[in-house]
Order: C-alpha cells, then structure tokens, then sequence
C-alpha cells in the first residue's frame, strides 16, 4: 500500500502535513529538514520544486522558490537529493510544484524517478484533470504515483464528485483562491464551503491549505476536514538561524502533543 493510504487508513483526523521548498534555504538541506519533520511528529510532507513563475504562491514561498533556483535547485539535483531518502525517512512525502517544469522533465520519466526515490504523491495545481486523465494518469498509476486534486470555494459540486471519483487518496481543501501565506479567515460564505463539502460524504479524506498558520487556524480547520497544511508559516522558520533546533517546538505550537 502506498504511505500515503496507510496513513490515512490508521489516522483518521488532526492530520499535519508540512510544505518547504526543496533547495532552501540552502541547496543541501532538503533531506535534512524532512528528517527534522519526521522527529517532531508531522503526519506528512509537501517537497516544493522551484518554478521561476510561482502564480498561485505568496511573497514568502515565492521569495524560497526564487533562492532555491538561485541554489541551483533542478529537478534532477531533487532526485539526486532524494535517492537515499528513505534510509532517513518513514513518513510520506509529496512532491508539489507546476506542470511546465514536469513537462519540460518529461511527465513519464518524472513518474518514473519520483517512485525510483520514494515519492508517493504529487501536487501539481495548474494540471488541468482532463489532462491528466486522458494523457497521463496511466504513468501515475504504472508508479503507484497518487495525483492529489484541488478545490476551490469556486469549484462547483458536480466537479468536486468527479475529483472524488479520480482521486484514490485525500482531496486538497484549498482555503480560499487567493496567494499562498494569507490567514484562515473562516467568514459565513467559507464556512458554508466547508459544511457543503464535509456534507457531500465523499470516498476521499479532505486536507485543508492556505492560510495555515498556528494552532487555532489548525484546530479550526480540523473540524471541516481530516487535516491541515502548513506552509509559509514553516518556511520563514527556515530564514532564522538554527531552524533545524527550533523544528520540534514549531510543530507543538500548531498541534501540541496531547
């Protein structure tokens, strides 16, 4: 079974998951920080391959993205970081970025490398579905690759039923369609968001991103969904000095241990 299923299938709520940017803030040290991650108890992990033209992404992430590339961050540096990933790691880990720089990869060999290192998942937003369906679900499904989908409060119920029918693992809640970095601010019409989906019954568990950032914007997206994603918040963590040591109390502020 994938990591990622397994996961899902022992833990059912409060589910945290981390999102960096591979190759920031410095080239090196992106196995590092997952390890980090993993001792200090986070569910699961988003790895971000860098892109010149981040649309979707905040100042915060599209600064890291932007230092990454200046790194010398590819996606064959990536994979070259991530082969002896799983010596080091147990936790399951995604990969998220946009389609140009898979496409410019190759989507076949991108599937074929990310499984080779260990990869379970990718999050690819700007992927259309009808794309992925009809043109490359197969390279995804040949490499027990899981595609995680998107919805937005824009996306409309019968399209939410068909990401739930392509899906075969958690469905990602995107808290608003604004920029990555903003604050979970759950006003009338994104609660109802929330309660329409939670109340559709879907097959798929849901995570919640965007706008996650300390314990009551977590514990206030636990309750509409399995769990939460925080990102921007970790990543300016990782402008400070001694990151690495400050990692474990980062992650008790978001869901302290019970």
């Amino acid at each position: 079974m994938n990591r990622l299923n397994h996961l899902f299938a022992t833990k059912k709520d409060n589910l945290l998951s981390i999102y960096y940017t591979a190759g920031y803030p410095a080239l090196n040290t992106t196995v590092d920080i997952a390890e980090a991650l993993e001792k200090s108890r986070a569910d699961f992990l988003e790895v971000g391959f860098p892109y010149s033209d981040p649309v979707a992404d905040g100042p915060t992430i599209q600064n890291s993205s932007q230092q990454a590339l200046d790194n010398g961050m590819t996606l064959d540096v990536l994979f070259e970081q991530l082969k002896d990933l799983r010596k080091r790691v147990t936790i399951p880990i995604l990969l998220m970025g946009y389609v140009n720089p898979i496409l410019q990869y190759g989507v076949e060999r991108f599937c074929k490398k990310a499984a080779e290192v260990g990869v379970d998942g990718v999050i690819v937003p700007d992927l259309p579905m009808y794309e992925y369906e009809s043109m490359y679900a197969k390279y995804f499904i040949d490499n027990n690759l899981i595609n995680i989908f998107l919805v937005t409060p824009q996306t409309s119920p019968d399209r939410i039923r068909k990401i739930d029918e392509l899906s075969n693992s958690f469905i990602y809640l995107l808290s608003s369609s604004s920029i990555t970095g903003g604050s979970l601010n759950v006003s009338d019409s994104i609660e109802a968001y929330y309660t329409r989906v939670k109340a559709m019954g879907l097959k798929n568990p849901t995570i919640i991103g965007f706008g996650i950032s300390d314990n009551a914007t977590f514990t206030k997206a636990c309750q509409y969904a399995n769990g939460a994603i925080v990102g921007s918040k970790f990543v300016k963590l990782l402008e400070t000095e001694n990151y690495l040591e400050k990692i474990p109390a980062f992650i008790k502020s978001i869901r302290p241990v019970k």
